[in-house]
């Protein structure tokens, strides 16, 4: 059996892919809610297209975050401390769009709903790109001390490889975002957002590509564990999920559509578990990283808290299951929408 640190390893991965995917999609679709939706009604179409589970989605990444606590406490304190700033401007973003989508509708003044619009969009794309730059410097490494303390502001976690990745996670958000408005709404709406698709996975091509360009000089690291063949499934699936992506758009199919979109995210998780593993916070300074043997909870404290994913992720992903199943279709404007 393996290790529990190694199997928390794996379900930190599942969770926070999951938020990934499903918050992902209200990200991306308030990214471009300026350039998809021209009228008032088509963008109260795009917050009715998210409105039923928006809010839902961002459980996840709580549920995440919890158990990163508990189950790496270290790695978390590290990575909070050192990364304060910007998980302040994250919330900040996060809170910003939650905002919007409940205010804008509370008036029907076009300056006042123009303002919510703009607000919302700003928020969703800021929020993308954050977690990209830090997923990037988790990737990356950041300077830890000898006390395993985080030695840098924030402008050294800017750094090109970083903010490739940033780019990256919100073009992969537009991308997933566009799949779920070109799924769920229809006409002049849901064509800009297959053209706007377009534009999402050629920008998240060329960025994927770009980063690991870079990765091949400022984070070698990352290169270890694609010694074997087996590595290379995350890799194989991104390429494979972006052209099929691509012949779903052309050919109008929009459930497979999104269905690539979200293995091409599944394809990338993948990718860079398999990079970062055993590291879960690499250190460019002279303190050791933290890893996933070095790192974790007590025996005691992980085996509990997998009796509890193991009884409670069920009831979790049977719930989300009911909430999609009851909004499906196409979304329609009527005096209970946004």
């Amino acid at each position: 059996m393996p290790e529990l640190s190694v199997v928390w390893f794996v379900l930190l991965g599942v969770l926070f892919t999951g938020y990934a995917l499903l918050d992902g999609f209200d990200l991306g679709a308030g990214a471009v809610h300026l350039l998809v939706a021209r009228t008032d009604g088509e963008r109260r179409n795009v917050l009715n297209a998210i409105g039923p589970v928006w809010d839902g989605n961002e459980v996840w990444l709580i549920t995440a975050g919890g158990a990163l606590f508990a189950a790496f406490p270290l790695v978390y304190g590290t990575a909070l401390s050192g990364f304060y700033l910007a998980v302040v401007l994250l919330l900040g973003a996060l809170i910003l769009r939650g905002v919007s989508i409940e205010f804008r509708g509370k008036e029907t003044d076009r300056r006042w709903r123009q303002s919510w619009d703009v607000l919302f969009s700003l928020g969703s794309a800021l929020a993308a790109l954050l977690f990209g730059v830090a997923l990037g410097n988790v990737l990356r490494g950041i300077p830890l001390d000898s006390a395993g303390v985080y030695r840098g502001g924030f402008v050294g976690l800017l750094s090109p490889f970083s903010l490739a990745v940033g780019v990256l996670t919100l073009g992969l958000t537009v991308q997933q975002g566009t799949a779920w408005l070109v799924l769920k709404t229809e006409g002049a709406l849901a064509d800009r957002a297959r053209r706007i698709q377009l534009v999402a996975v050629a920008v998240v091509a060329v960025t994927w590509v770009g980063s690991t360009l870079i990765a091949l000089g400022d984070a070698k690291h990352l290169f270890d564990n694609f010694g074997t063949p087996i590595a290379w499934v995350g890799p194989v699936v991104v390429f494979h999920s972006l052209a099929f992506l691509i012949r779903s758009n052309l050919r109008r199919q929009a459930a497979v559509g999104f269905i690539c979109s979200c293995l091409a995210i599944i394809g990338l998780a993948i990718t860079a578990g398999t990079a970062l593993y055993p590291n879960l916070l690499p250190s460019t300074g002279p303190g050791a990283s933290l890893t996933v043997s070095s790192a974790h909870s007590s025996d005691l404290t992980l085996s509990v808290m997998l009796v509890v994913a193991v009884l409670g992720m069920p009831i979790v992903l049977a719930y989300t299951a009911f909430i999609y199943w009851k909004f499906k279709g196409k979304v329609q404007l009527d005096e209970a929408g946004y």
